[in-house]
């Protein structure tokens, strides 16, 4: 197995700007912030949590926050548009965060993350038992101090994001690194 992948990631062509003065470019909340605009807060409180996770399976350096997104799949992977730039990476493997896409999208949406199809339905009947339609305000809505059993729960079970159970995947699989120094760019589409 080689010790390097080919990733690509899609950044703001200020990166390049980045690039050049400082020799690599790390995420920051600005950066969030301006791309998320209205909701930029609910985005903030989730990728700390991932973050905080994610350094976990693979050290964060100590002046970064946030991961940065990319691709393991040139077929799969943020077009350019107006405005941006898409990097190709040549990055060691042990940089690089694997997770479940899919999964992601569930914390995105505060939702339970089951084990299995037998844990999904015995979540969803105990949702039921107690009166329950919509898992989604227990996290951060108006039930949240109402039931943090539940919370405590669903926020546990995010955990599985970091999962991988079929490395084939290449629309599911995702990857995140937490910087891109110079070196690891390959091309750059501008």
């Amino acid at each position: 197995m080689k010790d390097t992948v080919t990733l690509w990631t899609r950044q703001d062509k200020r990166i390049l700007e980045v690039l050049e003065s400082k020799g690599r470019f790390i995420m920051d909340s600005a950066h969030i912030e301006e791309k998320q605009m209205d909701i930029a807060q609910y985005y903030l409180k989730l990728y700390n949590w991932f973050s905080d996770k994610a350094s976990s399976h693979v050290e964060r350096p100590s002046d970064v926050k946030y991961p940065i997104w990319c691709s393991i799949s040139e077929e799969y992977m943020l077009r350019k548009t107006e405005d941006t730039v898409v990097l190709k990476l040549e990055v060691p493997r042990k940089n690089v965060i694997y997770f479940n896409g899919g999964r992601w999208d569930m914390v995105l949406n505060h939702m339970y993350i089951p084990r299995d199809e037998e844990d999904d339905r015995a979540f969803k009947l105990e949702l039921k038992n107690r009166g329950i339609t919509n898992s989604f305000t227990l996290v951060d809505g108006p039930n949240a101090n109402f039931y943090p059993d539940l919370k405590r729960k669903i926020i546990a079970s995010w955990d599985r994001v970091f999962e991988i159970e079929d490395w084939n995947d290449i629309f599911t699989l995702q990857a995140n690194i937490w910087e891109i120094p110079s070196e690891w760019i390959l091309e750059i589409e501008k």
